[in-house]
């Protein structure tokens, strides 16, 4: 029986290995992707990455305005492209940039008049045109410009023109404002006395690019990265080959699940009946079999990866095998499934593909899983193949410890036990 066994594990190998471009783009295709996907999503030490481009009209064309263009313009996080107003949408339309912003006529003077002004004094409308598909960069351009509208506005407020005049007018209306009490209005007629006071010391004394900035913002940031220890940066490649390394494996798994069904189409598993083997044998040897080559090649993977692109195992190097080898054995689960309901090969093929692209996609192996919807993330925390690209991520460049992965592995095993006791008991011998 077990060398019966072996010798239809061995049968299935030296197949597989006959065909050696067959061997070679099983492993040359998800490292060419996954290099691929690495390297977008690298971006750290690349020049212009993560710029975001934005189409600037100004139809205001005051000093506030044309303050605020120049900080947009000189903004790292911004690719800012001067355009006309009439285009910016159809640009929009077109996915020429992620975002517009349009400044209205008057932008400027009323900004500077609701600065201090009136609580119920009407506030310029700023429009920003935006791609739906690229919500999240909207996001953070509108963040960026909150912040660089607030610093233009403050500036001019208390060293231009346009601040002298708004504050002159604040202090004359003040009296008739609505909704401020005498002691609010008070305060607010300190304030403006005072800022027009510096507006007019800051005209004696020349003004021009010496004078105030304004407001700014008082903090910095200092990001930084958290990985498996201080001082390692991040590397994109490994997340990018454990998502194709997991997405291919699976698709070994459906050739698997097929190429049984095509035996049985062709009466091979009848002519085997006559031997000593037991149902589970049987399909348990082309199971190992296929455990065995997705194992050889999620390592040639990992250790190309190591080669070229510094992929290391920061973690625990057992956890990283226990997830590889549970991922394995359940790919080969998978197969058997596919082989034990199906009932043609090639309908049976075709179901197979757009259920692994849906498990590869809901398991993170091609976006984030933060960019679900939150009832989303809490479904696919049930999925196989979300367990094996966290448990990957987690010992290699997490470099976490095995009990991270130790609920994972247990995971993808048990889902090996159950889809093969299930695949065993409903498989057929003949179609």
């Amino acid at each position: 029986m077990s060398r019966a066994f072996l010798a239809l594990v061995l049968k299935d190998v030296k197949i597989y290995v006959s065909d050696p471009r067959a061997v070679i783009f099983s492993i040359l295709a998800p490292i060419l992707i996954a290099s691929f996907f690495g390297y977008i999503f690298a971006g750290e030490g690349r020049e212009a990455v993560g710029r975001v481009k934005v189409l600037l009209a100004d139809r205001d064309g005051s000093a506030v305005s044309k303050d605020l263009a120049s900080r947009l313009a000189a903004d790292p996080a911004l690719e800012v492209e001067t355009s006309a107003p009439e285009v910016v949408r159809e640009a929009i339309r077109r996915g020429k940039a992620a975002a517009a912003i349009d400044l209205p006529p008057g932008f400027g003077t009323e900004a500077a008049q609701s600065f201090f002004g009136d609580p119920t004094r009407r506030k310029p409308r700023l429009a920003m045109l935006y791609d739906p598909t690229r919500a999240t960069e909207a996001s953070m351009v509108q963040g960026i410009l909150a912040g660089h509208v607030m610093e233009a506005v403050s500036k001019e407020m208390f060293t231009g023109p346009t601040g002298r005049v708004a504050a002159s007018d604040a202090l004359e209306g003040l009296e008739e404002a609505q909704g401020l009490s005498d002691a609010e209005k008070g305060a607010l007629r300190e304030l403006l006395g005072g800022v027009t006071r510096w507006n007019e010391l800051n005209a004696a004394r020349g003004g021009g690019e010496a004078a105030q900035p304004g407001l700014t913002m008082p903090f910095e940031v200092s990001k930084q990265a958290v990985t498996s220890r201080e001082g390692v940066e991040y590397n994109a490649y490994a997340h990018s080959f454990a998502g194709m390394g997991i997405q291919f494996i699976l698709f070994m798994g459906i050739e698997m699940g097929v190429g049984l069904l095509l035996l049985r189409q062709h009466g091979l598993w009848q002519r085997l009946r006559a031997a000593p083997l037991s149902r589970a044998a049987l399909l348990g040897s082309r199971a190992t079999s296929t455990a065995l080559l997705s194992l050889f090649i999620l390592c040639c993977l990992f250790l190309f990866a190591r080669l070229v692109f510094g992929v290391r195992v920061e973690g625990s190097l057992a956890g990283f095998l226990g997830i590889c080898f549970a991922f394995s054995l359940m790919t080969a689960a998978f197969g058997l499934l596919l082989a034990g309901f199906g009932k043609t090969p090639d309908g049976t093929r075709g179901i197979a593909i757009v259920a692994t692209l849906f498990l590869v996609m809901l398991g993170g192996a091609w976006v984030p899983t933060f960019v679900f919807p939150p009832w989303l993330q809490r479904l696919t925390s049930v999925v196989p193949t979300r367990w094996a690209v966290d448990g990957l991520d987690a010992t290699t460049w997490r470099g976490l410890g095995f009990s991270s992965v130790a609920l994972p592995i247990a995971a993808l095993l048990v889902t090996a036990l159950v889809l093969g006791a299930a695949s065993v008991a409903r498989f057929r011998w003949e179609e």
